[in-house]
C-alpha cells in the first residue's frame, strides 16, 4: 500500500528552482533515504510535506489524503522530527511528552498509555523524570522521536536527525529508526550519509532539486560501495 506519493512537486525561490518535478511513491512499512547532498533540496521538500510552505505546483498525499484538499487529516498521520531540537530543556522527558500529547488532543489515561509507549518503543522509560537539558544528544534526538510517535503517525520523517550526534550515537538511531521501519511504519529519513542506510532500504537520491533514482539502496549500488555510486551522479552535473 503506497503510503506517501509525492507528484510532480516544484517549488521555487524567486528565480532559484529549488524542487524540479519531484515524482516518488512509497509504501508502507518501508525504511526510505532521502538521499543527498547539502543544497540538493531535502529541507524544503520537508518543509513542503510539513505545510511549512506551499506550492501549487504539484502534489502530495499521506495515506491517501491529499495534503492539500485534506491538510488536516494528512498531518494528523505524520510524526516528524526536524533538524534543529525543539524541546523545553528545563522541563523532563515525561512533562515534554504530555505538553505534546496535550497538543495532539490527547489527555488523561489515553495520553499516558501512548507516552509509556512511545518511550518503550525508544528505550526511553527510564529516563522519562529527567530534565531535557541533562540528557545527551542521542537521547534528545530520541525523545524527539518518542514524541513524534505519541499520536501514532503511519509516516514517521526525519530531517537530517544525526547532525551532531557521535559515531555511537548516530549508528543506536539509525537502527531504533529501522526497528520502527520493520513494525510497519513508514520511515522517510533525509540524510546525506550513505552508512546511515542498509543495502535492502528504499533510496530516493535527489540532486538539485530533481530525483536522479528512487531504487533500493543494493539495487543503485550496483554492486560499488554505495557513496561510490552516490558521488559519481551527484557529481555529473557539477561545473568542471
Amino acid at each position: 500500500m503506497t503510503m506517501l506519493a509525492v507528484r510532480d512537486l516544484s517549488y521555487s525561490y524567486g528565480s532559484k528552482r529549488a524542487l524540479d518535478h519531484v515524482s516518488f511513491d512509497i509504501a508502507a512499512g518501508r525504511f526510505c533515504a532521502l538521499l543527498g547532498p547539502n543544497g540538493a533540496g531535502k529541507s524544503t521538500l520537508f518543509s513542503l510535506m510539513t505545510r511549512l510552505l506551499v506550492t501549487r505546483h504539484g502534489a502530495i498525499s499521506v495515506a491517501g489524503h491529499d495534503l492539500a484538499r485534506s491538510p488536516r487529516a494528512a498531518l494528523a498521520r505524520i510524526g516528524v522530527v526536524f533538524q534543529q531540537q525543539t524541546l523545553d530543556l528545563d522541563m523532563t522527558v515525561l512533562q515534554n511528552l504530555r505538553y505534546f500529547a496535550a497538543l495532539q488532543g490527547l489527555s488523561g489515561a489515553g495520553a499516558q498509555r501512548s507516552i509509556d509507549a512511545a518511550l518503550d518503543r525508544l528505550d526511553m522509560r527510564e529516563r522519562a523524570g529527567e530534565k531535557a537539558r541533562a540528557l545527551n544528544g542521542g537521547h534528545r534526538r530520541r525523545m524527539e522521536i518518542a514524541r513524534a510517535l505519541i499520536h501514532d503517525p503511519k509516516v514517521l520523517m526525519l530531517d537530517e536527525p544525526t547532525v551532531g550526534l557521535d559515531t555511537g550515537s548516530r549508528k543506536a538511531i539509525t537502527a531504533h529508526v529501522h526497528e520502527l521501519a520493520e513494525s510497519g511504519l513508514l520511515v522517510f529519513w533525509a540524510t546525506h550519509l550513505v552508512d546511515e542506510i542498509r543495502d535492502q532500504d528504499d533510496v530516493v537520491v535527489l540532486h538539485r532539486g530533481r530525483v536522479l533514482r528512487h531504487d533500493r539502496a543494493a539495487a543503485i549500488a550496483g554492486g560499488r560501495p554505495l557513496i561510490d555510486t552516490f558521488i559519481e551522479m551527484t557529481a555529473q552535473d557539477e561545473p568542471a
